[in-house]
């Protein structure tokens, strides 16, 4: 048989809850169970970790000491843990056993936690322990207290050897029924190794750094596409033509941007803006570099078709009237006529 005792307390020398679960596990080990002690206080980097540790319990003592309020941070993290990451088929045939020693108010409403957490998690609750103890020498010197605690520990050593049954609890059917946690999907295997990500300090921080740098990188990202939905667009009204009585409409791709540039010319009328095409007379896809020659001046729509860097599909004839709507190489040339001006 093995029992696990999870003491929850701070570890101070005059804990009277570590005085009951010495006296505890010296009875159980004299009837040959083997005993293993987890305190929480020198695990807490860890306690995520412990619900693995039940895995070859029958049994186990969950002890905590109410110093002002309650069973404490400790022990109340090892219970999350064993909701969040615990093998709840498992935990499911394990007795525990609260022990709950007060110096101050609320050792009783402490040890109902415990249990009522105990029967939430699925497992099987054994008679425990509480009590208010001002001074631990009354409780050492105490002949009668020590056999109450020895007489606890081997009625729970009785439960456990003849598989006692318990009354179903109402908090178990009002679980079923409402409290339904939602499920993770997870194999208990996938559990354990999750639980053992968590407690890993540095792997916690390294998974946030990549986390804040995705969420930079994808802001950068949707700025940039932003940016983008105007880019060329003042350049293309800037460098418009009217033609008579001309009618067409074009769909420019360039690389590494997912919406094309859509033109739709009605004589003196030009719409311009990025989207996706449903009807194109002339389709053009051309890389990003003689876009920019275009746009300069450095190069026309023509040359582009012809020197190979721009692909094209649809009407020809339209095609060629592009660089009639668009006159970037006049702009270019009154730009530096302007200059020759101001410098003579």
């Amino acid at each position: 048989m093995n029992i696990n005792i999870y003491y929850g307390g701070r570890g101070i020398i005059d804990d009277p809850t570590l005085f009951v679960i010495n006296k505890m596990q010296e009875i159980l080990e004299e009837l040959r169970v083997n005993v293993t002690r987890y305190n929480l206080y020198e695990l807490k980097n860890t306690i995520t970790m412990l619900p693995q540790t039940l895995k070859d319990a029958d049994g186990i003592i969950l002890a905590a000491t109410v110093e002002w309020y309650g069973i404490g941070g400790y022990m109340q993290q090892f219970l999350d843990a064993c909701w969040l990451f615990g093998d709840k088929e498992k935990i499911a045939g394990i007795y525990m056993c609260p022990v709950v020693m007060s110096t101050t108010y609320g050792e009783r409403e402490a040890k109902l936690n415990l249990s009522t957490a105990w029967e939430i998690l699925g497992g099987l609750p054994c008679s425990g322990i509480c009590g208010y103890i001002e001074n631990t020498v009354m409780l050492e010197m105490n002949e009668q207290y020590i056999k109450i605690i020895e007489k606890k520990a081997e009625n729970m050593y009785r439960s456990i050897n003849q598989h006692m049954a318990c009354f179903p609890a109402s908090n178990q059917a009002v679980k079923q029924k409402i409290a339904i946690p939602k499920g993770t999907n997870l194999t208990p295997q996938e559990t354990e190794q999750l639980s053992q990500y968590v407690s890993d300090d540095s792997y916690v921080q390294r998974q946030k750094q990549d986390i804040q740098e995705l969420a930079s990188l994808f802001r950068d990202r949707l700025s940039e596409e932003g940016k983008d939905d105007d880019e060329y667009l003042a350049e293309l009204r800037r460098a418009f033509k009217p033609q008579a009585g001309f009618r067409a409409e074009y769909s420019i791709g360039i690389e590494e941007k997912k919406k094309k540039i859509l033109l739709s010319v009605d004589g003196a009328k030009l719409e311009c803006r990025y989207g996706i095409p449903e009807r194109s007379d002339v389709e053009l896809q051309l890389g990003r570099t003689a876009m920019e020659d275009i746009i300069n001046g450095r190069m026309t729509f023509q040359r582009a078709f012809m020197s190979g860097a721009m692909k094209t599909k649809g009407d020809f004839k339209i095609l060629r009237t592009l660089d009639q709507l668009f006159e970037f190489v006049e702009k270019k040339i009154e730009s530096i006529g302007l200059n020759v001006s101001a410098e003579s």
